[in-house]
Formats: C-alpha cells, sequence, structure tokens
C-alpha cells in the first residue's frame, strides 16, 4: 500500500512534470461498435441472453440477431469499455492512447475517426477480419445487455503492444474481458508487465459478473499479482470477494492500493490509504446505464492521473457517469467542466 499517499501528491505532481509522461493513460480493449436498440426482456429470453451480461458471440449469431432486429430502431456508436472510458478522459482534457485491433473495414475506418475525433490517439493495427461489434439490449428498467462478436479484436497480440507508449504513461487501463481468452490475455499481461517494471500504475474493469464466475481464479491472480487500482460494481463486487459493499471493498483493498465499489443509485465507495470515501450520486433522468461505470471510471482515473484527492475523484467520476446515462449513447460529444464540481 502507500502508492497513492495524497501527503506527496504535489512530489508527486513534480515527479510527471519530470519525467515529461507523454499520455495520462494508456488503454487496452476490445474496439467494439455499439448497436443499441430498446428491447423487452421476453426478446433476451427468445434469443437466449442472460438479462444484464455480456454474451460472446460468433458471426453466425451475430447475422441472426441483426436478422431478427430487423424494424428495431438502431443506435450505431463507437464503444468498447476501456475505449469508452478513454474517451471520458478525453472529454476531462486528459491524454489518451488506446491500444486495439480493428477490421479492414469502413466499420475500421469509422471507429478510428471517431476515437481520433473524441480527443483519443489510437494504436489501433487492422486484421482482416471484420471489426468487432456490441449489438446492445436496453430494457424498459434502463438495464443492458451485451451481444458481442469480438471480430478483429480476438486478434490483438503482443507484437501490438508499443513499449515506448506504457513507459511515458502514468496508468494502463484494461478491462478484464480481456482475461478470458487466452490469446488476448497473453497480449495484456505483457502490456502489464512493462507497466510494472516501468513503475506506471495499472487499473483494471472487472467488467461483467458472469465473466468473474466463468475465470474467478485467473482474475485473482491478475489482480494480487499485477493491479494498482480495481473496479468492481455491486453484482461483480459478490462475484469477485462472495461479499457485499464495504465487507468486498475491504477484500479488494486488501489485493491492491486503490479499490471502488459501484453501488448505483446508492453512488460507490472508493478506499484507499486505508480511508473509506463515500461518494454520492448526482440525479438525472436515466436514458440508460450503458457506458455509466467507464464514464465513471474515467472521472476517477483522470483525478488519479491529476493527484486530485480522492473524494474530488470520485465526484468526478459520479457527475461524468450522470451525464452519459441520461442520453443513449455510452460517450459524451463535448467537453466537460469539472471545477464546479
Amino acid at each position: 500500500m502507500g502508492l497513492f499517499n495524497q501527503n506527496t501528491q504535489h512530489a508527486e505532481s513534480s515527479k510527471y512534470k519530470q519525467e515529461n509522461h507523454s499520455s495520462d493513460i494508456v488503454g487496452i480493449g476490445s474496439p467494439l461498435l455499439d448497436f443499441t436498440v430498446e428491447a423487452p426482456e421476453s426478446l433476451l429470453e427468445e434469443m437466449e441472453l442472460k438479462k444484464g451480461q455480456m454474451h460472446l458471440i460468433d458471426q453466425e449469431k451475430s447475422r441472426a440477431i441483426f436478422k431478427r432486429l430487423d424494424g428495431y430502431k438502431i443506435t450505431k456508436t463507437p464503444g468498447g469499455s476501456a475505449a469508452n472510458t478513454l474517451a471520458g478522459i478525453a472529454n476531462l482534457g486528459g491524454r489518451c492512447v488506446l491500444f486495439g485491433k480493428i477490421g479492414n473495414d469502413p466499420n475500421g475506418d469509422i471507429y478510428k475517426l471517431e476515437s481520433e475525433r473524441a480527443g483519443v490517439k489510437t494504436r489501433l493495427n487492422k486484421h482482416e477480419n471484420i471489426t468487432g461489434h456490441a449489438i446492445t439490449f436496453i430494457t424498459t428498467d434502463s438495464e443492458r445487455t451485451f451481444a458481442t462478436h469480438l471480430g478483429a479484436a480476438l486478434h490483438f497480440q503482443k507484437e501490438d503492444v508499443i513499449d515506448d507508449d506504457i513507459r511515458n504513461c502514468k496508468i494502463l487501463h484494461i478491462e478484464g474481458y480481456l482475461m478470458e481468452l487466452p490469446e488476448l490475455r497473453e497480449a495484456t499481461i505483457h502490456a502489464m508487465q512493462i507497466a510494472k517494471k516501468n513503475g506506471v500504475k495499472i487499473s483494471i474493469d472487472l467488467a461483467d459478473p458472469g465473466l468473474i464466475s466463468r475465470i474467478y481464479q485467473i482474475l485473482h491472480k491478475i489482480v494480487n499479482e499485477y493491479c494498482d487500482i480495481v473496479f468492481v460494481n455491486e453484482e461483480e463486487a459478490q462475484a469477485f470477494t462472495g461479499k457485499d459493499k464495504v465487507d468486498a471493498l475491504n477484500i479488494i483493498y486488501s489485493m491492491c492500493d486503490v479499490a471502488v465499489v459501484k453501488l448505483g443509485e446508492n453512488g460507490s465507495l472508493i478506499k484507499a490509504n486505508d480511508t473509506i470515501h463515500s461518494i454520492p450520486v448526482y440525479k438525472t433522468n436515466v436514458v440508460n446505464t450503458n457506458g455509466a461505470g467507464d464514464m465513471y471510471a474515467a472521472g476517477v482515473l483522470y483525478g488519479i492521473a491529476n493527484n486530485i484527492p480522492f473524494e474530488k475523484a470520485g465526484r468526478i467520476g459520479s457527475y461524468t457517469s450522470s451525464l452519459v446515462v441520461s442520453q443513449v449513447g455510452a460517450r459524451l460529444n463535448e467537453k466537460i467542466a469539472i471545477d464546479k464540481i
């Protein structure tokens, strides 16, 4: 513990300036186009999709779902958990770099263009497979369910990791989804090893309770060996620790330096330097929850990278999250002023 002792914040800020970091955050994730549709729960049952979870599907299943959705209104936006978080950090004025793999197709070109337009530098190599996509179902309770075809994102490998980008950033942020498939896990661990060797803090969002259940031992090993900052929501906390709220927070904190448990409408908890910070929500009209956790992580990571006290960093995350849940897409299109938060 102690990497984030706020008594040394001014010294750390000076250190960052002296080392001339080229970016605040490097993120590794699966670049996915989101196809968002409002749908009844009966449709999820028909397609054998468990509400609130992420399901990996092949191209044949993807075609079948799109055929079934003929006639539904579908909104297309850039997505992917880590990529959404980086876009949020860019909204806040942070400097970000995204690693990933896209297809050599129009959707890949759109993804790269929109990411750079959002202010995110991209290291998106191309593959002959199609650009990945997530069919995102929003039910009447604003819950989101994903049917994800990774496409080209499946082919991210160690050779796609640029060492200098990681060495010259403050935080490496990864999405837990990358830990499930051996090839993606190998490439991501390679990046984490570079970060650890060079004193770069490592952040992970554990992503999905179903994922945690499937690769429980792997994720525990990754968190214990590499991670400084861990994000979970209530369901993920339960799946990862077998406990709720504060008890889960304390268990996760025993493995890392900063533990974050998101509690939905009840706010969030951040534990760092042996202190628990209870962060309130910002009330808003919820349209859907897609991107809420990613944008919350953006606020917290932006705060940590800029030596902002954890209480304020949490409030930035809460505020930015409230903005994204009040719209359809998982990203915001404008800069965020935090001086009045």
